[in-house]
Formats: C-alpha cells, sequence, structure tokens
C-alpha cells in the first residue's frame, strides 16, 4: 500500500489546525476538498483517521498517518537543502515541539531564535509538564520534547540537560506573616502556597519532604511568568527556577524560606531520523541547555 504525501499531509492539517475549514485555509483549498481527501485515504486504508469533534483529533491510525506526514515534510526539507535549491519563496518547514513552561519562560526560546535565523522553520511550541511531555512524542504530535523521561521513547533518542533547580521563596512581607519562626510543618500547613496547575506536584513534594502532611491553600497560576509575578506580589509562596528568582532574591524582593532545594533533571528527546535540520534543532537545544542549567 502506497499513502500519498497530499493526504496524510491533509490529516496533520486538520490535527494541527483543529477544524477542516482552518486545514482548508492552510493549505490554500476548498474544506470540500480537504474533506474528500479524507474520505479517500480513509477508504483506501479502510480505518477511520480523524475523530470529527471539535478540535478534530488523530485516531490511533491517524497518529501513524500524522507522523508519517512530518517525516516527509522533514525529509522533504533536507533534501531540498542537500541538492542546493532553494525552497518555495516563503516556505518553511514547520517543526512541533514540546516543552515545560518554567523552560519555555526561561532559556528555551533563545537557541530557537538562533535556529531560526540560519534555517527556514518554523516552531509550533506545545507546552506541558514535563513529565508529561514525553506522551507527545509517543503519539506523533512533536517531533522532540524537552522531558523529565531518561528512558528513551519508542523510536526516538535522549541527550541529558540538566537539572533546574528550584527554591522555596517569598516575599518578605509574606514571610514575616506567615512563617514569622522558620518554615516549620505548623506555618507551612497554613500559608497558603501558589501552584501552576492541578498536575503541578513540586511544591506537594517539598511540604512532604518538610514534614507537611496536610493540603494548604492554593492559588493556581498556570503560565509560568504569571506565576513568578503572583510570588512576587505576595500572593503565596511557591518553589521557583533559580533563573526566575536570583534577581528578586538579590535585590532584596523576595526571600528564602529555607528547606532543600529541589532539581528537576531533563533531558531532550527526540525522533531517531537521519536529518540534518532535526539534528541542527538538538545541536542548539542541547548545547543550550548545558550552559544554563545545573550539572545532574
Amino acid at each position: 500500500m502506497r499513502i500519498p504525501f497530499e493526504l496524510a499531509e491533509t490529516v496533520a492539517a486538520v490535527v494541527d489546525e483543529g477544524t477542516l475549514d482552518a486545514a482548508a485555509r492552510r493549505l490554500r483549498i476548498t474544506p470540500s476538498a480537504v474533506s474528500q481527501r479524507i474520505k479517500v485515504l480513509e477508504e483506501q486504508l479502510g480505518r477511520v483517521v480523524l475523530v470529527r469533534s471539535k478540535p478534530a483529533r488523530a485516531t490511533e491510525a491517524g497518529v501513524a498517518i500524522v507522523r508519517l506526514a512530518r517525516q516527509a515534510a522533514l525529509l522533504e526539507h533536507d533534501t531540498v537543502a542537500a541538492l542546493g535549491a532553494d525552497a518555495d519563496e516563503g516556505a518553511r518547514t514547520t517543526v512541533p515541539l514540546a516543552v515545560n513552561a518554567d523552560s519555555l519562560g526561561t532559556w528555551f526560546l533563545a537557541p530557537l531564535a538562533r535556529l531560526s535565523q540560519r534555517h527556514p522553520v518554523v516552531f509550533d511550541l506545545h507546552r506541558d509538564d514535563q513529565d508529561f511531555t514525553a506522551g507527545l512524542l509517543e503519539s506523533g504530535t512533536v517531533m522532540g520534547a524537552v522531558t523529565s523521561r531518561a528512558t528513551p521513547v519508542a523510536g526516538c533518542r535522549v541527550s541529558t540537560l540538566g537539572a533546574m533547580r528550584y527554591e522555596a521563596v517569598a516575599t518578605p512581607e509574606f514571610a514575616a506573616r506567615w512563617v514569622p519562626d522558620g518554615a516549620t510543618p505548623d506555618a507551612l500547613s497554613a500559608a497558603p502556597v501558589v501552584d501552576f496547575d492541578r498536575r503541578d506536584d513540586l511544591q506537594n513534594e517539598w511540604l512532604q519532604a518538610m514534614g507537611v502532611m496536610g493540603r494548604p491553600p492554593r492559588h493556581f497560576v498556570p503560565a509560568s511568568n504569571d506565576f513568578a509575578t503572583a510570588v512576587r506580589l505576595g500572593l503565596g509562596w511557591a518553589l521557583l527556577p533559580t533563573f526566575q528568582s536570583e534577581d528578586p532574591l538579590a535585590r532584596g524582593e523576595l526571600v528564602r524560606l529555607g528547606g532543600p532545594p529541589v532539581d528537576v533533571p531533563l533531558h531532550w528527546q527526540q525522533w531517531n531520523l537521519r536529518s540534518p535540520l532535526l539534528d541542527a534543532i538538538a545541536d542548539e537545544i542541547v548545547a543550550e541547555g548545558r550552559r544554563v542549567l545545573s550539572p545532574t
């Protein structure tokens, strides 16, 4: 069986854009043409590739098709570059990547900016907790990911980046009010805490290490920079990356609550393809991670 590239590309476009209409605009064809291409592919495969929900999502068969489309686009880019030919005017290869919020808010964009100056590429970033980004690799949604998972995802290779170090901090005013005698279990059990979202266990793990068994009141602020701002405004205490806390600490705007710092090891995983573009992306990201993160 042969799968025409334009059919696979159409499925990927629908998954990326969420609807047939949006995919049609991206592909510069009509929505009916998008629908017809998907129908032809499903008849050819004998399987459904898309769940027509809002947003549309790939079935198990569709995940394989999306992965094929992304690999084909990557190989097309590399072939054009190897031939020394110019890509279509304005054409850029889309590379989907997954990254955790704290890396995205601190060090991750700098290497992407350098890459975009040297290669005709645009990045489609998917933000998720570092414990869950590997799942986006497994599903074929992304080609590479910053992840806490050291074991390679099937079909991927892994490189160590370093560790992101976190420290428990708060404003001096907050500390004076809620932990005047230090970060004791009793004080911490009552002091409001800031969590990123309901999958953020970093503060809970630190609290357990400090002997706190209960669950203090908490705010949820699901954006890395806004999360740090909430702490600097005195909304609560939290574990902040040293990238975000070192300057406010030096200025006296924040104070350390004590207790052990938390190091979260990070790794770079990407599809195990022989691709000069994907290798260039990995080299830049891995070099930046090893430069700015703590050694593991």
